[in-house]
């Protein structure tokens, strides 16, 4: 028991060591019609590429099921710094196969847009999640319901209480014991909805979620914790938004 113990203290420690990563939330939003399709060409054969030749990898991919007007899609890039985020556009600019890829894209008309707008927030990992984790079913392109939640705080101070019950009060941790499986945990420094956090879960469907979540709530640590003076949820939170996501073909999510 006491080499079990020692082996997982060390992961524990190793993970929380990590530098968490950064992550840039891309939204397109699109009309009904063609731009899917070829926004899709874009980001398979032009982008995703570009991104991992400059290290950024994985590249997921996400089309919204439902929770915001469709069709919209997600892109996550994930940077190991500031340093190499700012140096993407450059590196992508210096890229020929990026920009021969990218020709349509860049060289779409005025009135035949790929897309009608971005828009984009930028991401610092929680500590104890600190790099995205490819579910076990990405390999083989298996069945992914990706569930996208964002908690809103009133106030800096709301938002930091409810940013510790995950990274430092064991929530994460409860979710795992739940069947609740992240994908990415992440707290917003700029966008829209300030101040804010958002993480990401993947379920194989909506049953599996559904066993997911009420095993949750009836557990009895999350009972514990969130219940606890200070870090209620009518206290620190003001506003959730669930948004469920399908994996585009060629994400690497």
């Amino acid at each position: 028991m006491a080499a079990t113990s020692n082996s997982s203290s060390a992961q524990t420690q190793n993970v929380n060591t990590r530098t968490p990563e950064l992550y840039v939330w891309r939204q397109y939003l699109l009309r009904t019609g063609t731009q899917l399709g070829r926004l899709a060409d874009y980001l398979q054969n032009a982008a995703i590429p570009a991104l991992n030749r400059l290290g950024h990898s994985p590249i997921g991919v996400f089309e919204v099921m439902f929770g915001l007007p469709t069709p919209a899609v997600f892109v996550l890039t994930p940077a190991s710094s500031l340093e190499s985020l700012a140096s993407t556009e450059t590196g992508l600019e210096r890229d020929e196969a990026f920009m021969k890829a990218g020709a349509g894209y860049f060289n779409a008309a005025p009135t035949d847009p790929v897309y009608v707008r971005q828009e984009v927030s930028l991401l610092t990992a929680f500590s104890n999640v600190p790099k995205i984790e490819i579910p076990a079913a990405t390999a083989a392109k298996g069945p992914r319901l990706f569930e996208l939640r964002t908690y809103e705080s009133h106030n800096e101070r709301a938002h930091r209480a409810k940013v510790r019950m995950f990274a430092e009060m064991g929530e994460v941790d409860i979710f795992r014991v739940c069947g609740l499986t992240p994908v990415f945990f992440a707290r917003t420094l700029a966008g829209s909805r300030m101040p804010n956090l958002t993480y990401m879960l993947v379920h194989e469907n909506m049953a599996g979620r559904e066993k997911s979540w009420d095993n949750f709530r009836n557990n009895a640590e999350w009972k514990k914790l969130s219940s606890t003076p200070g870090y209620t949820d009518p206290e620190i939170v003001s506003n959730i938004t669930t948004v469920f996501l399908r994996p585009a073909a060629y994400s690497q999510i």
